[in-house]
């Protein structure tokens, strides 16, 4: 069976790849400390699970308004709004099965050949599989260690031509764990409007920050009505499994990605959609207690790559993730990763896995308990040593 050329220009997310090799080698009998995976250890809260059945034993199972019922819509942007992000109008909402297909619509909306799209790297590795699927020419702006991991804006507008249709921002970083300042957004917005650029900010660990205030594109004048702001529920209230994410988008992209979501999915199911408003309304306290828990690993997971001869460690600002240097060890990162998970027992993904620029690293997800961490630190630093 001859498969569609385009399908050679569609990358994948090697997170399920590592994971696949880890469970299938816990099958085998061995035992590994999983900090490959990006999704919370904990719970869906009680009350967000308790609303789902609630919606369930009311009969909310049917076909629900492809953009999102308009409750949840409305309890989408007076969540913004309470949180101090940003003020919109619920038509403004579109409601979709996790997050991934925000990025999805926006590119394949947006871009065709010949377009160019700047995406962050190391980074995502959707932005650019999705950018090459579309037909456009995937550019990477690169993050670098000495710059905090985030991007450097003379850099950035040296990488625009012409031909520059989007730009992709991600903040709490994945897989750095690094999280944007007013300046360089300032700066970014300048170049964005001088530029006649749209925006994709993804804000998906928006909650997961450690050290002040989410900053965002969107704060900026003039940003609103060329940015589309992609979040859902999967990182702040532990709900990965439930697919629910959402974007907020200027006025003249609605419709038309409200046609690919008929077009692809029809609708996110009306059950979880009940939930989510549960999730946004209700209170914040596990959220609190997540957020407190990933601190803590924060801190043990960085001091303690910090104490392996030949690695460093910047201290990640947000998300879940530890982006340790390890280019004293003298092995690629892919070598050194293959190793962790087949000689070590801990599973987690080469730096390269999320761009060329991440050559040098490995990530790290402290979504695992303080001992288990400690076991990984140990088992890295015994096979390095």
């Amino acid at each position: 069976m001859k498969l569609a050329g385009r399908m050679e220009r569609l990358g994948t997310e090697s997170a399920f790849e590592v994971l696949a090799k880890a469970k299938a080698l816990e099958a085998s009998g061995r035992e590994i400390v999983h900090l490959e995976i990006g999704e919370p250890d904990f719970d869906t809260p009680a009350h967000v699970a308790a609303a789902a059945q609630q919606a369930i034993d009311k009969g909310h199972t049917h076909y629900v308004p492809a953009p999102g019922i308009p409750e949840l819509r409305t309890a989408v942007t007076d969540f913004l709004e309470r949180t101090g992000r940003l003020s919109a109008s619920p038509d403004r909402v579109l409601v979709t099965p996790g997050a991934k297909p925000i990025m999805f619509f926006t590119i394949m909306a947006l871009c065709e050949e010949g377009d160019e799209v700047l995406y962050p790297d190391p980074g995502f590795p959707m932005y650019a599989s999705i950018a090459s699927f579309a037909g456009a020419t995937p550019v990477p702006v690169p993050l670098r260690e000495e710059n905090g991991f985030v991007i450097d804006p003379e850099e950035l507008a040296a990488l625009v031509t012409p031909r520059t249709k989007l730009l992709i921002l991600n903040s709490p970083h994945n897989p750095c764990g690094s999280a944007s300042t007013p300046e360089q957004l300032a700066a970014i917005a300048e170049i964005a409007i001088r530029n006649d650029l749209v925006v994709l900010s993804d804000e998906v660990y928006w909650a997961l920050r450690y050290d002040g205030d989410h900053h965002s594109v969107l704060d900026l004048d003039g940003m609103a009505e060329r940015t589309i702001l992609l979040d859902g529920w999967s990182k702040t209230f532990a709900m990965t499994g439930w697919r629910l994410g959402f974007g907020v988008f200027p006025q003249p992209l609605v419709e038309p990605i409200t046609r690919l979501v008929i077009n692809s999915v029809s609708c996110t199911s009306a059950f979880s959609q009940h939930a989510a408003i549960a999730a946004l309304e209700g209170p914040w306290d596990d959220v609190d207690t997540m957020l407190a828990a990933f601190r803590e690993r924060r801190e043990v997971i960085v001091s303690g790559l910090n104490a392996v001869p030949g690695v460093s460690c910047v201290r990640p600002g947000g998300a879940f993730y530890a982006f340790p240097n390890i280019t004293e060890l003298g092995q690629s990162a892919a070598t050194l990763a293959d190793r962790l998970l087949e000689e070590a027992g801990v599973a987690c993904l080469p730096g390269t896995a999320f761009g060329g620029y991440g050559e040098g690293h490995l990530r790290f997800s402290y979504a695992n308990s303080v001992e288990n961490i400690q076991r990984a630190l140990s088992a890295f630093e015994d096979l390095t040593s």
